[in-house]
């Protein structure tokens, strides 16, 4: 358990919705992930917009992978907008490579230029457009314990050098022992 000031940590309380369009997207009903997912990032906007990126660029992702290419784009460009609106840029330019590479490796060419066009035009210009060098980071679980989203290390925001925060519900994972 994580310990603040003595006291024990509660996790955030976390949405039943979310935990359901996780388990959608891992049973490959993608239309109903993609449709759970673009609610929850609408309604994020308004009550927690940290979460909100991460929301709509998992509708797009279940959109690509329901086979509604527009439509992820669509959801792609606004998580990916809204990263460079709160100033994220490092998750920006992290996220966004992640999607243009897997639209890439889809054979979806025209929708991974657009989404690098996307990224390019909500990073600052005297931002370098290069990649850092990643950090090593301990090994995390795959998934979230606590609501079920893919974890990648890489992406995550780390509290300390062996927590991360979850995008989607904010819960603190620790690392998984060697």
């Amino acid at each position: 358990m994580f310990r603040r000031l003595g006291r024990r940590f509660q996790p955030p309380a976390l949405p039943p919705k979310l935990r359901r369009a996780h388990r959608l997207l891992a049973d490959g009903d993608f239309e109903n992930a993609m449709l759970a997912f673009h609610d929850l990032a609408r309604k994020a906007e308004e009550r927690s917009p940290e979460r909100a990126p991460m929301l709509y660029i998992e509708a797009g992702r279940s959109a690509v992978l329901a086979g509604n290419t527009k439509k992820g784009v669509s959801h792609f460009r606004s998580g990916l907008t809204l990263l460079g609106t709160q100033h994220r840029f490092q998750r920006l330019q992290a996220l966004g490579d992640r999607i243009v590479t897997e639209l890439n490796e889809r054979g979806l060419t025209v929708e991974a230029d657009e989404i690098a066009s996307v990224i390019k035009n909500n990073m600052p210009t005297n931002q370098i457009s290069q990649p850092a060098a990643p950090m090593k980071h301990p090994v995390l679980p795959t998934h979230c314990p606590s609501c079920g989203a893919a974890l990648h290390p890489h992406e995550v925001e780390w509290l300390d050098e062996v927590t991360a925060e979850c995008d989607y519900c904010g819960s603190p994972v620790r690392s998984e022992t060697e």
